[in-house]
């Protein structure tokens, strides 16, 4: 999109853009199908490609998969032809639009969110640490996740609990003896791991570093700009194997084979944390409350990375709501407007369709207030937001 296309899809959203829903496939597990995309669209990109389980908010990076597109990931906002990228906006507007601290810092908006939709529990897996991570030129993923009771009224899934590093007697030598038999037979790692229950309306955090399984759920995840993992699990619920680059991957040529180096892709100290929950947990914390809407932090303690809210504007109110820094958001339940635009939650999508859910709000146009109006008499409007690490966290 031409530079005067871009100012005409900001001016036209006064510092605001709306988003095109930026739908990814995945050859593993099955979809929950809580996305609200049309029960035939799931194969929306071919069956090589596998059924569609996430969905990626106010995304500026790609997908790291060799079968797709090359802007993949990239969400792209919804003006002219629908076919110009968030990432361009920003690299186009900079501070203008992020604000200087994000651009002078990192030249771009240096987190996103996704809805992930599993079916059944995913792998076991770790997020490289940080000093692992930039030795393949990557960086790592911290991520938060938070269980809205929207996105999960039709199935909890097979298993609504996740899995959380390892228990605090489990020994390197017991991790690597199930690293060793990857190749040969289920490891069963879960065994030395720990379990957790997932609680509508809360959520965690998750370290890079941390080995876990997520659980069922359809799960609002903030996170950093990176998709790296290794897989240590090699049977995923006795449903799906992995070869054993998967465990071997994002890791230097020459440590293809070294189990040793895989086991320092991990944080041994935070795994093993016998306070795991009390440090990690992450309950809705109250914001602001007055008559018109109620605002939770509902991803925060995230070691000062990135940052979320629930927004609830109550029936029948409009509120002027301000933040301190630019963020993308969904609206999941309700409808009325968002800023100018006429705005609703999708309740059944076409794959290619766009959708009135999604925007990603200016630093400007934050600090200076959104207008929010809830149309519905009896329905609250429920917002999800998320924010670099920028925003004023409590903690």
């Amino acid at each position: 999109m031409a530079r005067g296309t871009l100012d005409n899809a900001l001016n036209a959203g006064r510092g605001i853009l709306q988003l095109m829903p930026n739908w990814i496939p995945r050859t593993f597990n099955r979809p929950g199908k809580r996305l609200r995309l049309h029960p035939d669209d799931y194969l929306g990109f071919g069956i090589q490609r596998g059924f569609i389980e996430e969905r990626w908010l106010s995304s500026t990076t790609c997908t790291q998969l060799d079968s797709c597109d090359a802007e993949e990931g990239l969400s792209r906002i919804r003006f002219a032809d629908n076919t110009s990228t968030l990432r361009e906006a920003v690299e186009t507007f900079g501070a203008e639009l992020i604000g200087d601290f994000l651009w002078k810092t990192y030249g771009r908006f240096p987190v996103f969110s996704k809805f992930f939709d599993y079916y059944y529990p995913s792998f076991h897996h770790v997020h490289h640490k940080k000093e692992e991570a930039e030795r393949v030129g990557a960086q790592p993923k911290p991520e938060a996740y938070f269980f809205p009771p929207q996105m999960n009224a039709t199935t909890l899934g097979t298993r609504p609990i996740a899995y959380f590093g390892f228990d605090p007697a489990t020994t390197r030598e017991q991790v690597l003896a199930c690293l060793q038999m990857y190749t040969g037979r289920d490891n069963h790692i879960t065994e030395l791991s720990r379990a957790y229950p997932l609680t509508l309306g809360t959520g965690w955090y998750t370290p890079a570093g941390v080995l876990h399984s997520t659980g069922s759920l359809c799960t609002y995840e903030p996170q950093w700009c990176s998709d790296v993992s290794s897989i240590w699990q090699n049977v995923d619920e006795g449903l799906q194997r992995y070869d054993r680059e998967y465990l071997f991957s994002y890791v230097p040529d020459d440590k293809k084979a070294d189990l040793d180096y895989v086991l320092n892709i991990m944080d041994w100290e935070i795994n093993t944390d016998p306070d795991y929950r009390k440090k990690y947990y992450r309950p809705p914390i109250l914001a602001l409350e007055d008559e018109t809407y109620v605002e939770k932090w509902i991803a925060y303690g995230t070691d000062n990375q990135f940052a979320a809210k629930e927004l609830t504007v109550m029936p029948g109110k409009e509120a002027m709501v301000r933040d301190s820094a630019a963020y993308g958001c969904i609206i999941i339940q309700g409808h009325g407007r968002f800023g100018v635009y006429k705005a609703e939650a999708a309740q059944m999508l076409r794959f290619g369709q766009p959708s009135a859910d999604e925007y990603f709000v200016g630093e400007r146009a934050a600090r200076d207030g959104v207008r929010i109006c809830n149309e519905s008499d009896v329905e609250p409007m429920v917002i999800l937001k998320h924010f670099a690490m920028n925003c004023g966290m409590p903690w």
